[in-house]
């Protein structure tokens, strides 16, 4: 299974998430099985390119996304293509966030979770 994590830069398992999923510089996607990591540049249209992210992800197969916060549409998006979205919580790097799901610690977000600012419980405290 490949999940995909908005970063912001290429340290592979121990890069920093991003906090605007669709504004970082890159995408690493970490694949369970193989236990592999692959790191793509965010080539949409946030950043010049074509494409959203959502289809940059959808064209690597990813399965699951961690991520600090997505806006509605873009996990409506996701939840149709069959991919399921998490809210990273407390981890900050992709190892601490592939630890806590593999421990089942992390919350599934849905599109009616998503909100203006898109963080999932910036309006929580």
């Amino acid at each position: 299974m490949k999940i995909a994590f908005p970063t912001l830069g290429n340290k592979g398992i121990d890069e920093q998430i991003g906090e605007h999923f669709g504004r970082v510089p890159t995408y690493t996607i970490f694949d369970l099985e193989s236990d592999k990591i692959k790191i793509i540049q965010n080539i949409s249209h946030h950043m010049g390119g074509m494409l959203s992210p959502p289809e940059i992800l959808l064209a690597e197969k990813v399965k699951a996304i961690i991520c600090k916060g997505l806006g509605r549409k873009a996990i409506e998006i996701f939840e149709r293509s069959g991919i399921e979205v998490y809210s990273a919580g407390e981890a900050t790097t992709v190892r601490d966030a592939i630890y806590a799901f593999k421990k089942g610690l992390l919350k599934k977000i849905s599109g009616s979770e998503a909100c203006d600012r898109h963080l999932f419980g910036h309006h929580q405290k």
